[in-house]
């Protein structure tokens, strides 16, 4: 029998345990995840226009449903994804200005168009039930 060749040992690649996600490449996904979420909010903003349209009853009905927790759940993840898309086209607009290219300012960049995000969704809904006149 002829002996096997040894296998030189390789080293093993990065994967998603080892290789630490730079904060710019997170962002890019969410960015992504984001602008998919608009799409479905837009479904909302139709049904909710349709409902207007059709009378009192399909109205209520949908009023119902965002009054729900789910529904209330469903327009502050709207309203989330709304202002983290328009953060991160922001982030790309000065980035299109050739701005904010290195490591350090793209991470700062990054950081802040998730600080604010959350920070303007929390300030929207806290300004749309103290001052608009919260839930009823």
């Amino acid at each position: 029998m002829a002996q096997s060749k040894t296998q030189v040992e390789r080293p093993l690649s990065p994967h998603l345990l080892i290789y630490r996600w730079p904060l710019p490449m997170v962002m890019s996904i969410v960015h992504r995840i984001t602008g998919a979420g608009l799409y479905f909010g837009t479904l909302l903003m139709a049904w909710w226009l349709m409902a207007a349209a059709a009378g009192p009853n399909p109205y209520a009905n949908y009023a119902a449903f965002m009054s729900s927790f789910f529904g209330r759940l469903l327009l502050f993840g709207y309203t989330w994804a709304l202002l983290h898309h328009m953060l991160g086209g922001v982030r790309h607009l000065i980035w299109d200005t050739g701005h904010g290219l290195s490591a350090a300012e793209r991470e700062r960049l990054s950081l802040a168009t998730v600080l604010g995000s959350v920070s303007l969704t929390i300030i929207l809904w806290v300004f749309g039930y103290l001052v608009m006149g919260g839930s009823h």
